[in-house]
């Protein structure tokens, strides 16, 4: 099946939220459940790459969420001199890929597509020293490591960071 050409803000109203299986049961929650609601709160936005169908609801093929916060210097794996005081970041909060798409380079490019978001959200407004992400289980961290770009968080391993500067290059 064909792709919309980018990835846009999710909607009820023209997206099957609830149809998406990725194979990871939080994962399909969050979309079903509760993106619509964050974004309307003003916590984070969840933005969705659709199948081209005809008048029905387009079903979703991945997906990935971004919202804004801060760390304290100390937790970030950085080498240089930082002020003491928390220091914003965008986290992607959730990255997913409908079971029918896996293995197919979807995951790749919704990372990229996601990745390069941030680094325009960060030019326009939205200053960030980077980007932090927390990986879900053994096998996203693998999938995060193929790329080589993100370092592991001084407090937890599970937690990644990439400088917004790393991000700026690709």
């Amino acid at each position: 099946m064909a792709l919309e050409q980018a990835f846009v803000t999710a909607e009820r109203s023209l997206h099957d939220l609830k149809g998406f299986d990725c194979g990871k049961p939080s994962m399909n929650e969050f979309l079903a459940r509760h993106a619509i609601k964050h974004s309307n709160l003003g916590l984070s936005r969840t933005f969705v790459l659709a199948e081209i169908l005809g008048n029905t609801k387009k079903q979703v093929a991945a997906y990935y969420t971004l919202a804004a916060s801060t760390v304290h210097r100390e937790e970030i794996p950085v080498k240089r001199s930082l002020p003491a005081y928390p220091l914003p970041v965008v986290i992607l909060a959730r990255l997913a890929v409908s079971c029918h798409y896996q293995s197919k380079g979807l995951g790749a490019k919704t990372l990229i597509y996601s990745l390069r978001h941030a680094v325009s959200l960060s030019k326009s407004g939205l200053p960030s020293m980077g980007l932090i992400l927390d990986v879900l289980d053994e096998n996203a961290l693998k999938f995060y490591q193929h790329f080589q770009l993100f370092e592991r968080f001084t407090n937890n391993p599970m937690r990644l960071f990439v400088s917004m500067k790393t991000l700026e290059q690709i």
